[in-house]
């Protein structure tokens, strides 16, 4: 992925703080997945306030943050997304209980969508995972899952389900077939 924050439609400095809505519109090519389809459009952000260190590649939008790309869409509270030589390698997005954190983006092979919920989604880019943490809950097309940590690879199109570390929460499967 690559990510100029010189496309931004204003001028920023190399760290800026912004503590108004806005909207950022970056005419990039970036890619959040393997979604082709996805990958060539433009990025939309909306945030209350934005903290973008080009030096460190580090942006934070905060303040009920939604990024629409195609057919990807996250909310959340705050989202970080970390930058390694122009291109994005991770995006964290933080929920709570009451408001969680949340991805949805089509499919690759089916018509269905995958959408997911937890207090923090980490999506490492070029492995082309979702972490999910924090009463996680994900629907893969007609099946859901839900429990303390879930995984999803893109990729493969695959859900990994673990129990909490305590052992208290289990993992719960709806499947159907």
């Amino acid at each position: 992925m690559t990510l100029n924050p010189r496309n931004l439609i204003f001028s920023m400095e190399s760290r800026v703080n912004i503590n108004r809505n806005f909207i950022f519109f970056l005419f990039i090519s970036l890619s959040f997945g393997v979604f082709s389809k996805d990958s060539d459009k433009p990025i939309f952000i909306k945030a209350s306030s934005a903290e973008i260190d080009e030096i460190a590649g580090l942006s934070i939008y905060q303040g009920l943050v939604k990024i629409t790309q195609g057919s990807l869409i996250i909310t959340a509270n705050e989202i970080k997304v970390y930058n390694d030589k122009k291109k994005i390698s991770k995006v964290i997005a933080y929920g709570d209980k009451a408001n969680p954190a949340y991805y949805k983006q089509d499919r690759k092979l089916t018509e269905r969508f995958v959408e997911a919920k937890a207090q923090e989604i980490i999506y490492i880019v070029n492995d082309e995972m979702v972490h999910l943490k924090g009463e996680a809950n994900l629907i893969q097309g007609y099946d859901s899952f839900s429990g303390n940590t879930l995984d999803y690879d893109i990729k493969n199109d695959r859900v990994i389900a673990k129990k909490s570390e305590e052992g208290k929460d289990r993992v719960k499967f709806k499947i159907r077939l």
